[in-house]
């Protein structure tokens, strides 16, 4: 807690709660980014749900189709998303049972499976991708410069990575094929 925010506590009376400060910027920051991700979020769920996909099914896809082969496994997935374990094998469930993942066997390590994308899953993510990243560019590529965006870039994988330290696992390097 900085000193700003300690000396704002201390002058709250002892039985009463702690008064907000309305220019702490740690609450402006977080508060913007929740109704960015919620604007955002509404915005690429009605749009997905034109191609018969979930917000979720569309992401894993995406993120099946930009890994190396393909291919996670299945806990490596989970951490790439906001899903558990539990989750995220429930959604490979309704992805397989729609001909769009494929699960695969480890071959060196029977605990471990795979999911990977089929030819349908690339095929229903490449109907719903181009108007997915025409979202995208609309509403948070295009009101920024390439200097705001490159900044956001680069100050998003900070956080994350400090959050979310398992966000890319997975991603590097290829799997061998057997």
């Amino acid at each position: 807690m900085d000193e700003h925010a300690a000396a704002t506590v201390e002058q709250a009376a002892p039985d009463a709660a702690p008064a907000v400060d309305e220019a702490d910027l740690r609450l402006t920051v977080m508060g913007l980014l929740a109704e960015t991700w919620a604007g955002l979020s509404a915005l690429a769920a009605a749009q997905v749900a034109q191609h018969g996909l979930g917000e979720v099914e569309f992401e894993v896809l995406l993120r099946l189709s930009r890994s190396p082969d393909g291919l996670l496994r299945m806990t490596d997935l989970a951490a790439q998303t906001s899903l558990s374990s539990s989750g995220i094998t429930r959604v490979v469930d309704r992805l397989e049972a729609a001909g769009s993942v494929s699960r695969r066997a480890c071959v060196t390590d029977r605990r471990t499976t795979y999911a990977v994308v089929t030819e349908t899953g690339r095929a229903r993510l490449a109907a719903a991708l181009p108007g997915h990243l025409e979202l995208v560019e609309r509403w948070l590529v295009a009101p920024l410069s390439a200097d705001q965006l490159g900044a956001l870039v680069d100050a998003l994988r900070v956080v994350r990575d400090g959050v979310r330290p398992c966000a890319t696992a997975g991603t590097r390097p290829p799997v061998p094929q057997v």
